[in-house]
């Protein structure tokens, strides 16, 4: 098979824990296979309509449930001190991803990213350097759709996000190229620190050989530490030239309005002057989709056309509008300090920012510096609105509120025309919302209600 991959999982009885999206793709995957399945999840509410047939347990978990199992299938928003898990691991019980599983059977070449900001926003446009050079391309991973669904469609290249998460839970799951973009402090809920998670992220490069490909974001050094323990060939990026060739496989910089790339005997430059994402962290999340699309032998003129093509994603310094001189940006998917940072920096001040939400076990000390810079006022709110303005005090001037519509107003009555007013929490969402997404929605519905 393609990569060196293993055979796919075919039979015997196989627990599914959390049947969200990705175990409910895992499960239909094995259930073709013939598998005698356990789906598990702590939600009572479950529809079993959309469920292969098999065992379903419902609510409070039971390790009796794991009696004969041979294989743990697990989604990546279950944690690691899940009773089933926990169990599973301690019996000797094989516990994998929906990730590993599914890439165990893809004869497609994988091209996978990861990093703390910036994933889908990568994951996208590389998808769509592919797409505009005509290839079958599959987008998924942790993006939205489950890998499990790509399995035995006749893609040429399969593009996927990956989290944390999921390559806990990775063995020998192994991309043809993987980019990883930066590591900030995020997810300390679940990660004992920083070197924690990012050991998580580096198991992205354990399974590659040396034919393979490691893209690494040289400006971040927690990243591009990891670049002399590699075994598949690396390549830097980063906005500067790197005159040290510390790596000769390949590098890319910004030079003007242009990437330059020299990657083995290619090299060249590509225009960003069509290229509409803001920031300078959308400079480093071209070259790393760019870098991407050169080694797996993509022509620069259907690099370009995707750049050109490219109006970013939604709840990422999404544009919602301008009311009475005031520019209004949703940055709902900035949960973490690294992505507020970037935010601050992209856009325009004086800055209204409006943030909180649950807390993800972080530092907020670092927003201190760019808020006294950028920002004229900040809003917070949600579950972490008083430990943000304990640790962010003098900063700028702070008000604490109860929700997103009085945030809103608020920043309205403050705003004058030339301001920028922008959510960007710098935490996850579920004390109020279902989800990033559901914030963003409400707040570009408050913002076009103006």
């Amino acid at each position: 098979m393609a990569g060196g991959k293993t055979a796919g999982h075919t039979a015997g009885k196989t627990a599914i824990v959390g049947l969200g999206r990705s175990g409910v793709a895992a499960a239909n995957l094995l259930a073709r296979r013939g598998a005698q399945l356990v789906m598990i999840d702590c939600d009572r509410g479950i529809s079993r309509d959309r469920l292969p047939a098999g065992e379903v347990h419902l609510g409070e978990e039971d390790t009796a449930w794991l009696d004969g199992v041979e294989l743990v299938v697990t989604s990546p928003g279950v944690p690691p001190t899940n009773a089933i898990i926990h169990r599973a691991d301690r019996r000797g019980i094989s516990v994998i991803a929906e990730l590993e599983l599914a890439s165990r059977s893809i004869e497609a070449p994988i091209v996978a990213v990861t990093g703390t900001n910036g994933k889908s926003t990568v994951t996208t446009l590389i998808g769509n350097i592919f797409k505009a050079a005509g290839r079958r391309t599959f987008v998924g991973g942790n993006l939205g759709t489950p890998l499990s669904e790509a399995v035995g469609e006749p893609y040429d290249v399969v593009v996927v996000e990956v989290s944390s998460f999921q390559l806990e839970r990775c063995d020998t799951f192994q991309p043809r190229v993987g980019v990883h973009l930066n590591l900030t402090d995020d997810h300390l809920d679940r990660y004992s620190d920083l070197a924690d998670y990012g050991r998580a992220k580096a198991r992205l490069f354990r399974s590659q050989h040396g034919d393979d490909w490691a893209i690494l974001n040289r400006d971040d050094p927690h990243v591009w530490a990891l670049a002399s323990a590699l075994t598949a060939r690396a390549i830097g990026f980063g906005i500067a030239k790197d005159d040290r060739q510390v790596l000769r496989q390949g590098s890319l910089h910004i030079d003007g309005d242009a990437i330059v790339y020299r990657i083995g005997d290619r090299h060249g430059r590509l225009a960003l002057a069509g290229f509409r994402a803001r920031g300078r962290h959308n400079l480093l999340n071209a070259m790393a989709a760019a870098a991407a699309a050169i080694v797996m032998d993509v022509e620069p003129t259907a690099i370009e056309r995707a750049f050109i093509e490219f109006t970013g994603l939604a709840h990422r310094l999404e544009f919602v509008r301008e009311y009475a001189g005031v520019t209004y940006i949703d940055d709902s998917k900035g949960t973490n300090v690294g992505a507020v940072i970037e935010a601050l920096e992209a856009a325009s001040p004086p800055i209204i920012l409006i943030a909180g939400g649950v807390d993800k076990g972080g530092d907020y000390a670092p927003l201190i510096e760019p808020l006294a810079r950028k920002a004229k006022l900040l809003i917070l709110i949600g579950a972490a609105r008083e430990k943000m303005c304990r640790e962010l005090s003098g900063a700028v001037a702070t008000r604490v509120v109860d929700g997103l519509a009085q945030a809103v107003a608020i920043a309205m009555e403050h705003a004058r025309a030339g301001d920028t007013v922008m959510l960007s929490p710098a935490c996850s969402s579920f004390d109020q919302f279902k989800n990033y997404a559901e914030r963003g929605a409400a707040f570009k519905e408050l913002v076009r209600a103006l």
